[in-house]
């Protein structure tokens, strides 16, 4: 049994995320200040690029219980609220199973403790996240591009009451930008996901070779370059260069995207999430090339791009402090 007896007790909102790959849980203080996180990658078998629904449902269903251990470990909390992602995307088909064990453990608690239950979508609490880590915009009109193994979306964010309302209006056709990270990582010999180990290799290239980029107005496509990338691997391309190759592909695209978008729609401001947005060469790439043409990027913090549950109790924050 833990020792907490005699500590005082915390003031806390809880977020729950249970992505595809992640589950974790985060504690954070009526200032929207970080008081305790733990989080777990859902265990993928060497030379897979994913898993099924039901085993990710099966490993968030045992990884929780510790992490909720680790998260509350040495504290005292006193509940207030929780927010959790319930769903893939903020429409009302969007479903996906691996988010029930984190829903079922959220309204679980909130009905236990009598405190309230925000639900937001996965995509929701990348946004959230991104706002409450970066600071900005400050603008009630951006951009939001979100890229990540299951989503490569360039959205317009507009602050409508109590929340950000958004939009689709562009992104990938086909493969999303973690997904051609991965299949081209995997190939590479990677451990899945491959994001991280794919930009620690390519820091090491000789030179960037340039793969086709495709993107026409707020549309691209990655298949074609990701199926180029596998062929020039095939072909003897050395790995360290084709993982750069692969950065710059994923950096062209976002600015076009981006830039595209930021024409039409009539914005200066862009905020970037999602767990290839955590990548720094994409990150001070993107940066620069819009910076000319005077956009301005915003990027959530490097440990709040990948799945994480800081969005969701930055949301409850909010909502329960009343700063809405």
């Amino acid at each position: 049994m833990r020792e907490t007896r005699g500590k005082e007790r915390e003031d806390a909102y809880l977020g729950i995320d249970t992505s595809c790959y992640t589950t974790s849980v985060l504690f954070m203080d009526r200032q929207g200040r970080v008081l305790s996180e733990a989080r777990r990658l859902l265990e993928v078998k060497p030379g897979r690029c994913g898993l099924q629904q039901s085993e990710m449902v099966y490993q968030h269903t045992r990884n929780l219980p510790d992490l909720m251990e680790q998260a509350t470990a040495g504290h005292r909390f006193r509940l207030l609220g929780i927010g959790v992602s319930a769903r893939p995307r903020p429409l009302a088909d969007s479903y996906m199973p691996a988010f029930l064990a984190g829903q079922g453990l959220a309204r679980s608690l909130a009905a236990l403790y009598q405190v309230p239950l925000w639900e937001i979508s996965h995509q929701e609490n990348h946004l959230e996240a991104a706002l409450w880590s970066a600071g900005g915009p400050g603008e009630d009109r951006f951009l939001f591009l979100h890229a990540s193994g299951g989503t490569t979306d360039l959205l317009l964010a507009e602050r409508v009451g109590d929340r950000c309302a958004l939009t689709p209006v562009g992104g990938s056709l086909d493969l999303h930008a973690g997904q051609f990270v991965d299949r081209v990582g995997v190939a590479l010999g990677l451990a899945f996901p491959a994001g991280p180990a794919l930009e620690r290799l390519a820091a090491r290239h000789g030179e960037i070779p340039e793969l086709p980029v495709a993107v026409r107005g707020l549309q691209a496509s990655l298949s074609g370059p990701c199926t180029a990338a596998l062929r020039a691997l095939a072909q003897g391309m050395a790995p360290a260069d084709l993982a750069a190759g692969v950065q710059r592909v994923l950096a062209e695209t976002f600015t076009r995207l981006i830039r595209n978008g930021a024409a039409q729609y009539g914005v200066r401001q862009v905020l970037l999430a999602g767990g290839v947005s955590s990548n720094t060469w994409i990150r001070e790439q993107v940066t620069e090339k819009l910076a000319k043409r005077h956009i301005h990027a915003w990027f959530a913090e490097g440990k709040y791009s990948s799945d994480n549950p800081a969005g969701c109790a930055a949301y409850a924050v909010r909502h329960g402090e009343g700063d809405v």
